[in-house]
């Protein structure tokens, strides 16, 4: 969805519209630089960062310092994150993090927050938000995947005013989930403007300067592997990880593999990959726990094949036609292009799918999730939407069939085992 370009004005600070982005981890930075950039140029913007999640901690290497470097101010970092690993540590973490994003909105007062994704940080700020009569722009709402990430997002979806979506069908979702067609304002996700500017170009630097393990020569195919827990499966991921290794032990193809994020079972995965480490003594292993957005981009469209269950592998790998092997069921769900292979967390069948894309090769890239120029689209938007706060469904009965809503036709397709009497779901007997 194209937006028409506007003329320019110049602002003063006080009336400029503060837009408050927030970070919460690697990847979700990654993803809204270019939307930081772009909101940065526009005069009639004021951009706001709040750091918190994983940004902020030291044993994720602090995210939040390449944002500096990057040349953004940060204007807050939140400490919301409960250590342990836990479904019980994830929900206690929201509750702090909702008391905390209220005290800083509270003092930035900002007139839009913008959010990105699914991660249980991006809705605490949601609600926080919400309360607080915050408009609240979403970006990659309306997709479905696994884990409690799925609900998360159609959480957010349903506490924001406005929406950019990644793709056409999420965009047909949002509607069908009651949201205002008018208040859909572009489609696409804004990695793929980093993608469309980035230089390929991989230096042995960038994978050899940091973590532990072998040297990945980058002359040679080596595949990247991230994997992280699916929360909704907690308990079985430090089998699910065994298995993944034990696949990568019989390929022995070189392998960068990023330490896994913070939700609950992680530390399982963790512990899983150290004793490996320490029994197997692989050495075709590298381990890193962080990049910039542009070097992890750059490894992965330099990878011979990416194995795992990060989003990034759906999305960012089809920019560049890279060879995937997805290991459910974290992105179960998601709009896939031809890259992906999904497979089981069983050995044999990651090793199967993985020698046959080692075989095939790179594939043609796609525009399923942007085009390239998504982030001036944002920008613009952010400009001239109108603000409000109290949100209905779009299709809500307005009063104008002279109360005849609870007249449902006899043919609605009800739920299996529902039938609705006089407006009322009433259970079937059996």
């Amino acid at each position: 969805m194209l937006m028409r370009s506007f003329p320019r004005m110049t602002l003063s600070n006080d009336l400029r519209r503060k837009v408050c982005v927030i970070l919460v981890d690697r990847a979700n930075y990654g993803r809204l630089k270019p939307v930081m950039l772009a909101i940065a140029d526009r005069p009639e913007l004021e951009l706001q960062v709040l750091a918190t999640g994983t940004m902020v901690l030291e044993r994720f290497q602090q995210p939040v310092e390449v944002v500096k470097e990057d040349g953004f101010k940060v204007d807050g970092e939140v400490y919301i994150e409960l250590e342990g690993s836990t479904p019980a540590t994830m929900a206690k973490s929201v509750g702090f993090a909702v008391v905390e994003f209220t005290s800083e909105f509270q003092r930035l007062k900002p007139d839009i927050v913008l959010l990105i994704g699914d991660r249980y940080e991006a809705l605490a700020a949601a609600v926080a938000a919400a309360y607080m009569n915050i408009c609240v722009a979403h970006i990659q709402g309306g997709e479905v995947s696994g884990s409690i990430d799925e609900s998360t997002r159609h959480a957010i979806t349903k506490f924001a005013q406005f929406h950019f979506p990644s793709t056409k069908r999420a965009a047909h979702y949002l509607v069908r989930m009651g949201e205002n067609p008018e208040h859909i304002l572009g489609i696409g996700c804004p990695s793929s403007d980093i993608a469309r500017r980035l230089d390929r170009s991989l230096s042995s630097e960038i994978l050899n300067d940091r973590g532990s393990g072998a040297r990945i020569d980058v002359k040679r195919p080596f595949l990247l592997c991230v994997f992280h827990p699916t929360t909704t499966e907690y308990g079985v991921e430090r089998q699910q990880i065994e298995e993944l290794l034990g696949a990568l032990h019989k390929l022995k193809t070189q392998t960068v593999f990023l330490w896994p994020n913070i939700d609950a079972g992680a530390d399982h995965i963790s512990k899983a990959v150290r004793v490996f480490r320490d029994q197997a003594r692989p050495t075709w292993l590298r381990t890193l726990t962080n990049f910039t957005p542009e070097s992890y981009l750059k490894v992965l469209s330099s990878a011979a094949c990416a194995v795992g269950n990060s989003s990034s592998f759906v999305r960012d790998a089809s920019f560049f036609g890279t060879p995937v092997v997805l290991v459910r069921n974290r992105q179960d769900g998601r709009e896939i292009g031809q890259h992906v292979t999904c497979v089981n967390p069983i050995a044999s069948e990651i090793v199967t799918a993985v020698q046959k894309q080692l075989l095939h090769g790179r594939y043609p890239p796609s525009t399923l999730y942007g085009d390239g120029h998504v982030s001036e689209r944002i920008a613009d938007s952010l400009v001239r939407l109108t603000i409000y706060i109290q949100k209905r469904l779009y299709y809500i009965y307005d009063g104008s069939d002279d109360g005849q809503a609870d007249a449902m036709p006899a043919t609605q397709n009800w739920p299996s085992g529902l039938t609705d009497v006089s407006g009322r779901w009433t259970k079937n007997a059996t």
